[in-house]
């Protein structure tokens, strides 16, 4: 299972800004990162649930395996909110599923208490810069030019919500807690190709 050594994470805001990472916008990028760790279900299986959902990799990261051991297409899943505190709940798909079946198969800790991701310290979940830096690695190993990191993931999610499925900007709004339409927009870097694309009407 790759995993990065920690370093300082790049993409951290100074006071006052905003992080600048960017979805994954390239469908066939996405499959070739699958492609390319399909013999490491940790890894394979951290990405297809976090490019699959709203949550922060924090989040993600805080899952213990009794919590998903029992999951099918469908089922619902709640986690805590790192900011909020408060619970917020998503429906896993079959491609979740499928990469949750692929992991737990060969998890080296079955324990329902135990991180669903561990690291290499025996109890220990990985990290947020662990995967910061995962993230990276990967998008840099299939040809992305550009700044990723672990938001990477659900930018991902909500883009392609948007894009592909046109889902309303207030549903995005609801799923990643933000507090205005604006503020999800320019989090899925999708606000100026928007504006530019109402310029495509001829009356």
């Amino acid at each position: 299972m790759p995993e990065s050594t920690a370093l300082p994470n790049a993409n951290h805001p100074k006071k006052g800004s905003s992080i600048k990472v960017e979805p994954i916008r390239d469908v066939k990028a996405i499959k070739r990162i699958k492609k390319l760790y399909a013999d490491s279900p940790r890894d394979l299986c951290l990405f297809t649930f976090g490019i699959n959902s709203a949550y922060r990799a924090g989040e993600i990261l805080s899952i213990k395996v009794g919590q998903v051991a029992h999951l099918r297409a469908g089922d619902r899943l709640e986690i805590k909110q790192t900011k909020s505190g408060k619970y917020r709940a998503i429906t896993v798909n079959r491609s979740v599923v499928n990469a949750l079946d692929g992991w737990l198969r060969v998890h080296p800790d079955p324990n329902p208490d135990a991180p669903l991701f561990p690291s290499r310290k025996k109890g220990r979940a990985l990290s947020v810069s662990s995967v910061n830096n995962m993230i990276k690695r990967w998008c840099r190993e299939v040809g992305l030019k550009g700044n990723y990191g672990s938001h990477t993931m659900r930018k991902t999610w909500g883009y392609h919500q948007r894009v592909q499925q046109n889902t309303p900007i207030p549903l995005l709004m609801e799923a990643f807690g933000h507090s205005n339409q604006a503020q999800t927009l320019e989090y899925l870097c999708i606000q100026e190709a928007e504006i530019q694309d109402l310029y495509g009407l001829e009356l």
